[in-house]
């Protein structure tokens, strides 16, 4: 059925807002902010949609869900098949209905705002409820999976390349397993990203889903120390490899001091706190400094700088301070992620950059020496480059500091297979149409490919990488 609205009735329908915790109560509990759309909300939502002869905004999704059609089956009221819609192009729609970059990607280019004067329709919101009430309603409906082709396909790595690699291809028969080097399944998704924005049992659940169609996931495997990708095609019989080991080693930014005890990265800082549960003390021991009443500062301006800036609110520091050495405008974090640290009580010290940190003489943190910045001409990124002011250090007081300044690829696949050819900064060099790599039959995508960039990208190249594997998988073509 077509939506009964006029487009201009459509247009005077106000875009939903999210329900969300009330950041005086939130800053202090891991419970998730984002309440989600009630089915009246979401049907109101869907209805803003112009149903575009050309749908701009499935060109704008990674995975391309179809948009149009799913908003057209919530207006009728059809939730089950539309929620069976999305899963049959997304794998992880619960997950990416939470953390997926929207209005970078399919919302901005929704015509819906084209104008200037509306805002785009409220795709992501849509998503997360359609796969809400999947879960809550027990209607999870799985794809059909086509007949055994014989095939055994190796997957390293559980994060959204490897899981949506893993769905892809076991839908279209072949044997899949996926190795995890942790001890727990989802990668970024478990152990960097934080329980108020991405609850575990979200990601639980998706994965479950996974198992439904056939997926077999190993955990405790460290493929280039437990076992080699040679070994895996040579010795266990598997005729492809995709690797999605992201790109999990911390950088650090130089400076003296950055080896006292205090400072973390922010992947073992947020580790610490997703995987070893930190956040659910006292029912688990926290494994990580404690936090309460004290002076944290994080540095960065990423969505993962603002992950761990909240957090340290949440695990009570008395100062959550977020110092970025540009200015707040430059800032590379959603828009949603900076509005909510401020609304919590995160302190910006922007247009300042850290030149030492500073220790008691025993070996632990007890501050920060800090330098204001000004804005220069922009540089590679399109931003302007900070540039320091003489005479303008300063000191403050920090009990711990967590530095998010991004990350590098891990070596290990990298130092273990001889002919797969890396980039100077030690990432996997692909075909980024097919996403082959320079050894016969293995497959890359994700961080480990681009660097560290979003959930639904590396999903993206997770689906052009299941394609293209099926193709190697059928013909035997290189």
């Amino acid at each position: 059925m077509a939506n009964p609205l006029t487009k201009k009735e459509r247009m005077r329908i106000s875009r939903a807002t999210m329900p969300e915790q009330d950041a005086s109560e939130r800053r202090s509990n891991f419970h998730e902010v984002a309440l989600g759309l009630t089915a009246e909300l979401a049907k109101q939502e869907a209805a803003r949609c112009l149903e575009c002869k050309d749908p701009t905004c499935i060109d704008g999704c990674p995975v391309r869900i179809d948009i149009k059609k799913m908003c057209q089956l919530v207006c009728d009221g059809k939730l089950e098949e539309a929620a069976a819609l999305v899963r049959e192009q997304n794998v992880l729609p619960a997950i990416t209905g939470r953390v997926c970059p929207q209005e970078d990607q399919c919302e901005k280019v929704c015509l819906v705002a084209k104008s200037g004067k509306f805002r785009p329709v409220a795709i992501g919101f849509i998503e997360r409820f359609l796969a809400d009430f999947e879960r809550e309603s027990g209607c999870l409906k799985q794809p059909t999976r086509k007949p055994s082709t014989g095939k055994k396909v190796a997957v390293v790595g559980s994060g959204p390349a490897g899981l949506t690699v893993a769905g892809d291809l076991a839908q279209l028969g072949h044997a899949v397993t996926v190795f995890e080097a942790l001890h727990e399944l989802g990668g970024v998704l478990v152990y960097g990203i934080p329980e108020f924005r991405l609850p575990k049992a979200i990601v639980k659940q998706d994965i479950e889903a996974l198992t439904e169609l056939g997926v077999e996931l190993v955990t405790d495997v460290v493929v280039g120390r437990t076992v080699t990708i040679d070994e895996l095609m040579e010795k266990e019989g598997y005729s492809a490899v995709f690797v999605a080991t992201g790109a999990g080693l911390p950088r650090f930014m130089g400076i003296p001091g950055e080896d006292l005890n205090g400072v973390y990265s922010a992947n073992e800082f947020l580790t610490r706190v997703n995987l070893m549960r930190a956040y659910a003390f006292p029912e688990y021991d926290e494994p990580i400094f404690d936090c309460r009443g004290k002076n944290i500062a994080t540095f960065g301006g990423g969505n993962t700088a603002m992950d761990a800036a909240r957090t340290a609110l949440r695990l009570g520091a008395g100062n959550s301070y977020l110092i970025y050495r540009r200015s707040e405008h430059e800032m590379p974090a959603r828009i949603d992620e900076i509005h909510h640290a401020e609304e919590e009580g995160v302190q910006f010290i922007t247009l300042t950059n850290p030149t030492a940190f500073l220790g008691d003489g025993k070996g632990w943190l007890t501050g920060v020496r800090l330098q204001k910045m000004g804005l220069g001409e922009p540089d590679s990124s399109g931003r302007r480059r900070p540039v320091p002011i003489e005479g303008s250090e300063y000191e403050i007081p920090v009990d711990a500091a967590v530095v998010a300044v991004g990350t590098s690829a891990n070596p290990i696949i990298g130092q273990t297979t001889p002919d797969l050819r890396l980039n100077r900064w030690g990432y996997i060099e692909v075909n980024p149409e097919t996403m082959r790599t320079s050894k016969r039959g293995v497959f890359a995508g994700g961080d480990i490919v681009t660097g560290g960039a979003t959930v639904i990208l590396a999903m993206g190249a997770g689906r052009v990488a299941a394609k293209s594997m099926h193709e190697y998988l059928t013909t035997g073509d290189w």
